[in-house]
């Protein structure tokens, strides 16, 4: 994943907070990434739908969202061809063993329990970005889906 081209991040969030603090982690990197954050699942599908937009390289998803949670949008997301492809971080505060083996049978790539100190996020996400794509997306695998430092 890690070429001279920029990786687009796309983070699905409704907690301003962690969005303002997902886009400073990938600032303080200095790695070549280019950061959207859209505020629910609404505007995500919304975007996502848009012949217009840009897909992300990555797509960061919050589980639990109004209007439409990521469950939701994930589940939608599978389901289009243009999007088969895209690689999908379900990024959430929960560490409901239901949620991971939910998302994982929805077709989530990784799940990712959303870091409580700054530093760990930059850690994490500097490591997710520097993941070979091409093994997690090819078959889903369940010892890997879970990620941990």
């Amino acid at each position: 994943m890690m070429t001279n081209e920029n990786i687009r991040i796309l983070l699905a969030d409704d907690d301003a907070d962690d969005r303002t603090e997902f886009k400073e982690a990938f600032e303080t990197l200095r790695m070549h990434t280019v950061v959207q954050t859209l505020n629910n699942g609404v505007e995500l599908m919304k975007f996502l739908n848009d012949d217009a937009s840009i897909i992300p390289d990555i797509l960061f998803l919050d589980l639990n969202m109004p209007k439409k949670s990521g469950l939701e949008c994930l589940s939608e997301i599978r389901k289009m061809k243009r999007l088969d492809k895209l690689t999908i971080v379900i990024f959430s505060t929960s560490s409901s063993q239901k949620d991971i083996e939910e998302t994982f049978l929805r077709g989530a790539n990784i799940y990712l329990k959303k870091p409580a100190h700054f530093t760990v996020l930059k850690k994490t996400l500097s490591r997710i970005l520097a993941i070979n794509w091409q093994y997690y997306n090819s078959d889903l695998n369940r010892d890997n889906y879970l990620f941990q430092l």
